[in-house]
């Protein structure tokens, strides 16, 4: 999903800063964006550390002059229900997934004030509104936070005009989820309405849009894209799959 959304930043003319433990990964995404006659550049930083949150702010000033716009898309998954989580999984999701968002922004939004604002888009997940198809406390627990610290953020920075707003994909098949493959991939498409599969480039066009000045009067939402997974309940999402499988 990050690097669907950088790609599309890009196009529409953003100087984008890549930031990721992976250089190859990082690389990559920096080669296809300056390919397509993009600009972009990547930086490689741990974000559970606060001192990577902050240097990766610091090279997007150094490497462009100012900080309009910062999409917080990292994650790792936390499985397990409570009687299953050990403290050093606990301690690893919330630092990598909620940790890095809290610490980004801290450093971000100082420097978007200085230019008289920005945007912030938070991907948590629809795991952090509803509990998931398999447990994961962690992972829920961790963007479940980042939901509630997305509503505070923009009540906090209004007057600054700095908007923040959250994206929670559904059932998007991305490199976390490619071991649900066969029947349960067919199953995590069949729940949704829609009936379709999410792709990362889902994700990126919903965050094009909180990034623009065509959503300048939108912020503190949570925006679900997820096929509208979030407005069925369990009588139609088995509607649904009895359907699509030919059961009915």
């Amino acid at each position: 999903m990050g690097v669907a959304t950088a790609k599309l930043f890009a196009s529409y003319g953003a100087k984008v800063l890549i930031v990721d433990m992976d250089e190859t990964a990082a690389k990559a995404t920096e080669k296809a964006i300056n390919e397509a006659g993009g600009e972009a550049s990547y930086f490689l930083a741990d974000v559970a550390q606060e001192s990577g949150c902050k240097s990766l702010v610091e090279a997007a000033i150094e490497s462009y002059g100012k900080l309009d716009i910062l999409m917080n898309s990292v994650g790792i998954g936390g499985p397990g229900a409570v009687p299953d989580v050990t403290e050093e999984t606990w301690n690893r999701v919330m630092d990598v997934d909620l940790k890095s968002m809290v610490f980004i922004s801290k450093y971000a939004i100082p420097e978007m004030i200085k230019n008289g604002g920005g945007s912030i888009i938070n991907i948590a997940s629809v795991d952090g509104i509803r509990a998931a198809m398999t447990k994961n406390v962690p992972y829920a627990a961790a963007k479940g936070g980042m939901i509630a610290a997305t509503k505070a953020m923009a009540v906090h920075h209004g007057r600054d005009n700095v908007r923040v707003n959250c994206i929670a994909p559904g059932m998007i098949f991305t490199s976390m989820v490619e071991a649900y493959d066969g029947p349960m991939r067919e199953l995590r498409r069949t729940i949704a309405p829609l009936g379709t599969e999410g792709r990362a480039e889902d994700i990126a066009m919903a965050a094009t849009f909180l990034a623009s000045e065509e959503s300048r009067w939108i912020t503190g939402v949570l925006l679900p894209v997820d096929a509208g997974l979030m407005a069925a309940g369990p009588q139609s999402i088995i509607g649904n799959i009895l359907e699509d499988f030919d059961y009915v």
